[in-house]
């Protein structure tokens, strides 16, 4: 088939067209400056800016909602926390408000305005609830905190940033955020006192998974050669778990690794890295490490997540920090040190166990 004079000369601009582009975009690039100009870099999203986008998009999410209203232990610890703490009058920040169900137990216990931010769609679920629930003194404010702003400080700071590893949801640097620029400095964050523990523990032997290189004896197959391969990835050696079942006993008498005043801590307080010891008072295998944490309003108003603790509240998670098995017996001596990049980040953690026997040590 022969072209028509149209299809010759539209095929000739186009091919002079593409020429002059190519020749237009080397130029381009040939200066810094014009490269710059027209062809500027991708930004880099930091780790802050990832948390957030995760954030909204777990939040936004009904299951993760309902998973935290289900749990029992947290929805009676808030409820009561309010209950002591806040007073007719009142104003209060709820951060990270999610289905604004605190803000609502604030508003009924007379605080006189509640300010409820929080920067997922879910706040708009939120809205209509306090619509539909009669709640009338609460400001709802689609708002991520660091941008969210008052003309006067407020009484007291409400919020549940608390992560499965008690420092994950961003917890020190938003409510300090707030804390500077916005509370009284006489006010209340709620909750202010948190404990976070690291205890060596057993598991149950039916919940037992080991190294794969500690496997020797597979019906006669052996193992053992795969720790020539052993991952060095963090994420491989931190397990999370919600299910108490798998946490035999604790080697130790428990001891907060760390403790929280939000009253008072500051993000570049955190210490980096932490060594602490344990003697053994229940023989077993050395399993690993569990991290699980504690947050307190009152002697008698505490919330756990705990493996072993009975009334713990079961929609958070705690972590299993791995380590090679090792008996133990009553009266060894652990020295476990922690060392992090990020407490936000699990996966920055770096952990070392030594064990101290009557006669040996081996880490």
């Amino acid at each position: 088939m022969s072209l028509s004079s149209l299809q010759r000369f539209s095929i000739l601009v186009s091919r002079r067209v593409r020429r002059a582009s190519s020749h237009l975009g080397q130029w381009l690039r040939g200066s810094p400056r014009r490269k710059a100009w027209f062809y500027p870099p991708a930004k880099v999203a930091t780790p802050a800016e990832k948390y957030r986008q995760t954030n909204v998009d777990y939040f936004s999410d009904l299951h993760a909602q309902e998973r935290m209203l289900a749990d029992q232990q947290r929805m009676a610890f808030y409820h009561e926390a309010i209950s002591r703490k806040i007073k007719p009058g009142d104003r209060v920040i709820d951060l990270g408000t999610g289905t604004g169900i605190l803000a609502a137990f604030a508003s009924r216990q007379g605080a006189a305005r509640v300010y409820a931010v929080d920067h997922s769609s879910i706040i708009e679920h939120a809205k209509q609830l306090a619509a539909e629930n009669g709640i009338e003194n609460v400001d709802f404010e689609d708002v991520h905190s660091t941008k969210f702003y008052l003309d006067e400080p407020v009484d007291v700071i409400l919020h549940e940033q608390i992560g499965d590893f008690l420092f994950d949801e961003a917890m020190v640097p938003n409510v300090c955020d707030l804390r500077d620029r916005l509370l009284k400095p006489d006010g209340l964050i709620l909750p202010s006192q948190f404990e976070l523990f690291c205890e060596p523990m057993t598991l149950h032997d039916d919940r037992r998974v080991p190294y794969i290189w500690e496997l020797t004896d597979v019906h006669g197959f052996d193992f053992s050669s795969m720790e020539r391969s052993r991952p060095q990835d963090a994420e491989y050696h931190g397990l999370v778990s919600c299910d108490p079942g798998v946490v035999k006993h604790f080697l130790g008498e428990p001891a907060p690794m760390v403790k929280v005043d939000l009253h008072t801590i500051t993000e570049s307080t955190l210490p980096l890295q932490v060594t602490f010891t344990r003697k053994v008072t229940n023989a077993g295998l050395l399993d690993g490490l569990v991290v699980f944490m504690k947050a307190k309003v009152d002697d008698d108003l505490v919330l756990s997540s705990s493996p072993l603790d009975p009334e713990r509240a079961p929609h958070w998670g705690f972590r299993i920090l791995r380590l090679d098995q090792s008996d133990l017996e009553i009266g060894d001596e652990l020295e476990v040190t922690l060392t992090v990049k990020d407490w936000a980040d699990p996966e920055t953690w770096r952990w070392t166990c030594g064990v101290w026997g009557c006669e040996d040590f081996t880490d």
